[in-house]
């Protein structure tokens, strides 16, 4: 069996200047530009995730960070305080509250996007 080192992941963004103000400032996660240019985003409970550059990125057409709260209403509160849009689908899709939060139907969760069109969540676990 392999022996791993570490292990993370990683998405693209179309501006890493936009990305980094938005992990850091409105997500208020920390968040360190590496040695290549990209950014390292810190995960609370250890590990991080890569977010680089992509001249042609494509915004991923899944989930590609999930944000574990204490209290979802708290969470969207905040989020939609410093701009934050947390209603995406139409309610015949996913449907959701006026918040944009989904009960009910497994974990509460509400999704929005990262300025490069990225699909993220907060929930609670």
């Amino acid at each position: 069996m392999v022996t791993y080192t570490d292990v993370f992941s990683g998405f693209s963004v179309d501006d890493i200047d936009a990305a980094r103000a938005f992990y850091r400032d409105v997500l208020g996660l920390t968040v360190t530009d590496n040695a290549m240019g990209f950014l390292d985003v810190a995960l609370p409970a250890g590990g991080s995730v890569l977010v680089y550059g992509k001249p042609d990125h494509t915004p991923a057409s899944f989930t590609v960070l999930n944000l574990v709260v204490d209290d979802i209403d708290t969470a969207v509160d905040e989020l939609q305080a410093r701009g934050v849009v947390t209603k995406l689908y139409p309610d015949d899709v996913l449907p959701t509250d006026a918040k944009g939060i989904m009960r009910g139907n497994g974990p509460d969760i509400a999704w929005f996007t990262d300025p490069a069109g990225n699909v993220l969540s907060v929930l609670v676990d």
